[in-house]
């Protein structure tokens, strides 16, 4: 009797869900983005918000809750009810190299978040002074091996730009010396005037002094070449292989967000991703359109945040 019991009880809560996601949505979204308005996370969240709102016929409001790198609003959507009606942008910062670099995040990128789909994708582009005479990787590990002193700069310490050029550095064997700036911004001026040798950054940031010939770009951290430079090489091509350093930014919700709706949210956002519309957007900010899987994307973050935490060990990043 103290079993039926016992399942007599739990009958209702099992049904619950399935109802909730039949139903479901009632009323308006909402997406946050842990970052600042007009960055690219948040342009992307509000392309995702449109789209979203249209083919679910309720709004959905985008919230900007910035700071300490991303995580103050991870942390929100991490505590938020799991019912569909909270999202989160996500990020390589949020859910790749922050797990890796910060010990004490107030949310598990892994068990407080469903993924539900990969949004845009960019890789990082490894560029070089003009004044410094390197043209590929070839020539940065030829000087740096015969003793060249070379510099290279970042966003700051643990940054994408900063953990793409240890990559790159480790994968080489060589020598090169870490200065961090302020943001990419300081990092481009010193670069141009020959102050550093080298940097890294997202295609969105590299495009255009590339193409105005402001800087050399020595190779793309990608599988493959990027269409908005198709003329670089990757520096899987140039005899390192696995320097892979793409930038991403993906939708989740918080954890036990009942699977009928992640996989409509993930069937929507696939659909959206395809759209001419859309996809030129997402051109127009230098980004590549992704969209996969739910079980995709979580493998993918997974991923991500191994291959960092070897970056930063092998570096010995500390963030002070």
């Amino acid at each position: 009797m103290r079993v039926s019991r016992r399942l007599v009880l739990a009958s209702p809560a099992a049904l619950a869900l399935p109802a909730l996601a039949q139903d479901w949505p009632t009323k308006p979204l909402r997406i946050i983005v842990p970052f600042p308005a007009g960055q690219s996370t948040d342009i992307l969240a509000r392309v995702t918000a449109e789209q979203l709102g249209k083919a679910l016929g309720q709004q959905v409001i985008v919230e900007n809750r910035p700071g300490a790198g991303g995580s103050i609003g991870a942390d929100v959507a991490a505590k938020a009810a799991p019912d569909g009606y909270t999202l989160l942008m996500v990020t390589i910062s949020t859910h790749g190299i922050g797990p890796a670099l910060y010990p004490k995040l107030p949310y598990d990128p892994l068990k407080d978040f469903a993924p539900i789909t990969n949004v845009g994708l960019t890789p990082q582009v490894q560029m070089a002074s003009l004044k410094s005479g390197i043209t590929s990787v070839k020539d940065l590990i030829a000087k740096a091996k015969a003793g060249a002193d070379l510099n290279y700069g970042s966003s700051g310490n643990g940054s994408a730009s900063h953990l793409a050029m240890e990559q790159l550095r480790n994968a080489a064997g060589i020598k090169l010396t870490h200065v961090p700036f302020k943001g990419n911004a300081d990092a481009y001026l010193a670069l141009q005037s020959g102050d550093i040798q080298l940097m890294s950054d997202a295609i969105p940031g590299a495009v255009g002094p590339v193409r105005a010939g402001k800087v050399t770009a020595i190779g793309i951290a990608d599988t493959a070449r990027s269409p908005y430079l198709p003329d670089v090489p990757t520096v899987i091509e140039q005899g390192l292989p696995g320097v892979v350093a793409v930038g991403w930014i993906g939708l989740s919700a918080p954890a036990n967000v009942p699977a009928p709706i992640l996989d409509r949210l993930n069937a929507e956002m696939q659909r959206i991703l395809k759209q001419p519309e859309v996809v030129e957007k997402l051109k127009g900010l230098s980004f590549m359109p992704a969209g996969e899987s739910r079980q995709a994307f979580a493998g993918y973050i997974a991923a991500e945040i191994a291959k960092w935490r070897d970056v930063i060990q092998a570096a010995g990043v500390k963030i002070d």
